[in-house]
């Protein structure tokens, strides 16, 4: 039953939250401050995102190949390789490390 409940309490929260958007006066969202958040907020959701995936499994966290294939994104990015080559690298980092036994 609690499922439930907060699964209509979420419903409920991003109706409200949808509303909102149509009744807040388009001079609040132009605040310089509001630009900016709302300028950050997507690149914000995206990193917590890939920590989300890259260091939890169910409950705990872990840190096994993944991880390892977030470092060589990363590296990769800082060296400005391609999107696809970053991708490609940090896919075979982990599936070489998982095949060795880790992680």
């Amino acid at each position: 039953m609690t499922f439930w409940v907060a699964v209509l309490a979420a419903g409920v929260v991003s109706f409200a939250l949808k509303f909102a958007g149509y009744v807040v006066p388009p001079e609040r969202l132009e605040e310089p401050r509001v630009r900016r958040v709302t300028a950050m907020l997507p690149a914000a959701l995206l990193a917590s995102l890939v920590v989300l995936q890259t260091f939890s499994t169910g409950r705990g966290l872990v840190l096994d190949a993944r991880a390892a294939g977030l470092v060589v994104a990363v590296v990769a990015l800082v060296c400005r390789a391609p999107f696809i080559v970053v991708v490609v690298l940090a896919a075979a980092t982990a599936a070489g490390l998982r095949a060795a036994g880790w992680g």
